[in-house]
């Protein structure tokens, strides 16, 4: 394969990876490295190093066009990125130590579980009520529906916190931000709207990327000829994914998109790691 049609490959798979990612709040690593890795065959590490570069450029593509629209709860963002950039440090220098075949197996089993936990969610719920800690941190906010505010509230902080801490030592082992289970964490554990979540998410997955690409650039594992056109794809795709999602009148497609791709890309990578192909 010649360096311009790996590079195109990599560079319309990216595109797809930002929207994507864009949409679910997932930060795009979750396709970037099944691309690099099953279709493209490159090392996992570099993979992951690439991906953490596309999930910076996800972040600041599509959070910037949520906050101007009022989606994004920037407060609270802040507040679990204290969780998920000490838990990203760690996973970043523990991932160096272990197997890609257990790296491959884990990524798997975590897109399947953040899958099925996000159709289990029936109907969105909105908290009214804030607890006492979300009051003194002011952590509720609210966003437009079809030009209407509505106000929301945040409830179980203390395992939204720890769940984003977790969330964080993902991200750094697998390289895909950890947008999958900010989004849970969020949604299922602290019953903020799905919207709000996905875009919250958005915002916070730069950060975290950022602390563990600092590990991975130091090992020599972002190399600027894959990090690139991974960039420039996932930006782009970025950048329009954050326009549809603010049109969009209802989160239930979004679940179902974020299911099925990620069980798909998941199975895949379960089995690559098994059978030792990573």
């Amino acid at each position: 394969m010649s360096v311009i049609v790996f590079t195109v490959i990599i560079l319309f798979g990216s595109y797809f990876a930002g929207l994507l990612g864009s949409l679910t709040g997932l930060g795009g690593g979750f396709i970037i490295i099944p691309l690099l890795t099953l279709l493209l065959h490159v090392d996992i590490h570099y993979a992951i190093g690439a991906s953490l570069v596309s999930v910076i450029a996800t972040s600041s593509g599509s959070a910037a066009a949520y906050v101007k629209e009022g989606i994004t709860n920037i407060r609270l963002g802040m507040f679990l990125e204290i969780a998920t950039t000490a838990g990203a440090f760690t996973g970043a220098i523990i991932a160096i130590y272990i197997p890609t075949q257990f790296i491959a197996v884990l990524f798997g089993l975590i897109l399947i579980f953040s899958a099925i936990i996000s159709l289990r969610q029936k109907a969105e719920q909105i908290v009214h009520q804030e607890t006492w800690l979300s009051k003194r941190l002011k952590l509720g906010g609210s966003y437009p529906v079809n030009d209407v505010q509505v106000e929301y509230g945040v409830s179980n902080i203390a395992g939204g916190f720890f769940m984003m801490i977790f969330a964080g030592i993902i991200s750094g082992l697998l390289g895909i931000g950890s947008g999958a289970l900010k989004v849970i964490a969020m949604d299922g554990i602290m019953r903020i709207p799905f919207k709000v979540s996905t875009t919250t998410s958005n915002f916070m997955i730069g950060v975290t990327a950022a602390a563990s690409a600092v590990v991975y650039l130091q090992r020599g594992y972002i190399h600027p000829g894959l990090a690139m056109p991974v960039v420039i794809g996932v930006l782009l795709g970025a950048l329009s994914g954050s326009k549809i999602l603010v049109q969009a009148s209802s989160s239930k497609w979004l679940r179902w998109v974020f299911a099925i791709v990620i069980t798909v890309l998941a199975v895949q990578m379960i089995y690559h790691g098994v059978a030792g192909k990573i």
